[in-house]
């Protein structure tokens, strides 16, 4: 058996490090109130349906390129407590920050449980 090219290990070592993103993801009633208090709606789709279909477009997309991507739920009440506790307002750029925060809590609970067991 030959051994792997130098390009190949390294196409595998990429595979078996996957990024990984946390995709907002909503139902159509947090769709609804987080879009009705947000400074820019204008960032948000004409309608649920619509988000969805990009949305579910661009998680498919993410993750054929090798992208581990995550929904991971908008809870209003506790997004809007999330503004409040970090003096954010309801834009774009919070809430991918507070997805980001998600994430990255449940990632690190995910190691501390591996490491316990």
């Amino acid at each position: 058996m030959r051994k792997p090219t130098l390009y190949q290990s390294l196409k595998a070592k990429r595979r078996s490090q996957s990024l990984v993103i946390g995709v907002t993801w909503y139902t159509e009633e947090t769709w609804a109130e987080v879009k009705a208090s947000a400074l820019d709606p204008e960032c948000f789709e004409d309608s649920f349906a619509k988000w969805k279909t990009m949305a579910v477009a661009a998680r498919r997309n993410f993750q054929r390129s090798g992208v581990l991507a995550l929904e991971c739920q908008i809870v209003p009440g506790e997004f809007f407590a999330w503004c409040v506790l970090n003096d954010q307002v309801n834009n774009a750029k919070s809430r991918a920050e507070f997805v980001s925060e998600k994430l990255s809590a449940v990632h690190e609970e995910g190691a501390q449980t591996t490491q316990a067991e």
